[in-house]
């Protein structure tokens, strides 16, 4: 279980690494493992279309227990199968790398989602999130 404490340990320092690396403005999304919002915080000059897409990265990635950049893979590898996933979940999952899983003794407990700067990025800040708050990143 990731604790509310814990999420904002995560989004903290996610923007914190945002900022030292010189990324663009970031969005951060921490969910359970159910899917459900734990935390989100839209930094200054972030468009307001963000909190969806940082949500959708982390929805998808909870959801089918795969990270963004596995999630990818399957759309380009089987691009109808990941359209009838986002189908069958409302057009919610954004299937690019930023969707990262929170692991605790290897079972998923949740996902943090960014969107702001490139994929890549997205995806390292959450790293670097989820590992200060003491879980195990799959990104």
């Amino acid at each position: 279980m990731i604790s509310l404490d814990q999420a904002r340990v995560m989004i903290e320092v996610a923007r914190r690494t945002g900022r030292e690396k010189g990324l663009k403005p970031l969005s951060v999304c921490v969910l359970d493992a159910g899917g459900h919002l734990l935390a989100f915080e839209r930094e200054d000059g972030s468009s307001p279309g963000r909190f969806e897409i940082a949500r959708g990265k982390a929805y998808g990635a909870v959801m089918l227990g795969m990270p963004g950049s596995a999630q990818l893979a399957r759309a380009e590898a089987q691009p109808f199968f990941m359209a009838a996933v986002n189908g069958a979940f409302g057009g919610q999952v954004v299937p690019v790398p930023g969707g990262v899983l929170v692991l605790s003794d290897g079972a998923v407990v949740g996902a943090v989602g960014i969107t702001g700067d490139t994929s890549d990025n997205d995806a390292a800040a959450a790293v670097a999130g989820i590992e200060a708050a003491g879980f195990e990143a799959q990104a």
